[in-house]
């Protein structure tokens, strides 16, 4: 809702999009809640439903789904607070540099620099009443645990707001990141012998950035060391999220 408002205030052609999981009851009916906001301040409005199943990896499942049908040039209102949680996601999944470094800010992520209680407080200058998802709470889900109980333990542990922390060490990896992709850059991904005789990292970090060219999404750790493996030609060919086959042929490597 605060993304709706500054977006608009910005000056911005905006269209809001409500994304219906189906995952429980009642959500369609939220959308009203969307167009109603966007009518009030000069957004067009649009509302896609996907379908998700029950079952494992639910929330990252349900990610995809949504963000397929928002497209890869949406915005989302992601808050300083959600950067800092998906950094101890990443942190607890055993990532590297890049997951780290969390989210890109910039057009995808334009108020990722905000905390939630200023999106919260501007609603609330504004009248505003946003739906409060009750999954939010249910501690069965990772970012809800992090949310609920990991940042606040954290905060009294070290006497300090854990996330401008946290945030400032996505900020650090970013960098660190950048400069290892452009050196990765020099490489040709799919050369075994290229990437055997370079620097693991440069190697990995090349590897990585082909990977999710080519899935939309960067392979975890445990995929990237399969991957590798395949590199030294210690197995022919592995199978990456979602359902990709990578192969090797004499020394080229093959992704499909």
């Amino acid at each position: 809702m605060a993304l709706l408002v500054l977006a608009c205030r910005a000056g911005l052609r905006v269209t809001a999009v409500h994304v219906d999981h189906g995952l429980r009851r009642g959500s369609a009916a939220e959308a009203a809640v969307v167009a109603s906001a966007a009518e009030r301040f000069g957004a067009g409005f649009r509302s896609e439903t996907v379908v998700v199943e029950p079952g494992s990896d639910l929330e990252n499942r349900a990610r995809r789904a949504r963000l397929r049908v928002l497209g890869p040039d949406a915005m989302t209102g992601h808050t300083a607070d959600d950067q800092a949680e998906t950094v101890l996601i990443n942190l607890i999944r055993g990532a590297g540099l890049d997951g780290i470094a969390a989210m890109e800010p910039g057009h995808r992520h334009p108020i990722l620099a905000l905390r939630r209680a200023e999106t919260e407080a501007l609603c609330a200058e504004l009248g505003l009443v946003p739906v409060e998802d009750p999954t939010n709470r249910d501690r069965r889900f990772v970012r809800n645990r992090i949310r609920h109980e990991v940042l606040p333990l954290l905060g009294d542990i070290s006497d300090r707001d854990a996330v401008p922390l946290l945030t400032r060490s996505a900020e650090h990896a970013r960098r660190v990141a950048a400069d290892l992709d452009i050196l990765a850059a020099e490489l040709d991904p799919t050369d075994c012998r290229t990437l055997s005789e370079a620097l693991p990292s440069i190697a990995r970090q090349a590897l990585r950035r082909w990977l999710q060219t080519a899935t939309g999404y960067p392979p975890s750790s445990a995929e990237l060391e399969r991957v590798m493996a395949v590199v030294r030609g210690e197995v022919v060919a592995c199978e990456i999220e979602p359902g990709l086959r990578i192969s090797r042929s004499g020394q080229r490597l093959s992704a499909n």
